[in-house]
């Protein structure tokens, strides 16, 4: 398992909270997903052999959030 966090802007509710656990948390290869909305990191822990980097940040770009 890998895990990478992500600074990630245009987030700033609950909703935007549960879309990207939601979309990216039903990835397969993906273990956790955790939103700190207040810091706009998201942190994921997934499987590098079933999921990568490109594919995790294209699934929160989207669904309406830019990566930094």
């Amino acid at each position: 398992m890998k895990t990478i966090d992500l600074k990630v802007s245009g987030m700033s509710c609950g909703h935007c909270v549960s879309s990207i656990e939601t979309g990216v948390g039903n990835m397969d290869g993906v273990d956790e997903v955790n939103v700190k909305l207040d810091e706009g990191r998201v942190t994921i822990t997934f499987d590098s052999d079933q999921v990568n980097k490109g594919m995790l940040k294209l699934t929160i770009e989207d669904l309406g959030y830019d990566i930094q």
